[in-house]
């Protein structure tokens, strides 16, 4: 923790919020939210069955947007995971 003493004129810059926290497009991320609705699209419109393109595009949204609430970053968190292999595996 840096006191007053601590800080060098000049030296200082203050970052406004919106560059630290992720893009959530209606609550979850925005790549997230845009493929789930180009799929859900494509199963609606495309293949003529809407009520199952409605049904996944609002499930997936709402799944989407719970993980960004427990955790905005989790996109990256899981491809992070997905990366690195298993070393303690069954």
């Amino acid at each position: 923790m840096t006191t007053g003493a601590d800080l060098v004129p000049g030296f200082e810059a203050p970052v406004h919020r919106a560059l630290t926290e992720p893009i959530l497009l209606a609550g979850a991320p925005r790549a997230i939210a845009i493929l789930n609705g180009t799929l859900a699209a494509a199963i609606g419109l495309g293949l003529r069955l809407w009520i199952l393109g409605l049904m996944l595009g609002l499930a997936g949204h709402g799944a989407a947007a719970w993980a960004a609430r427990r955790d905005p970053l989790f996109v990256d968190v899981v491809r992070r995971h997905l990366r690195y292999p298993t070393h303690l595996g069954v």
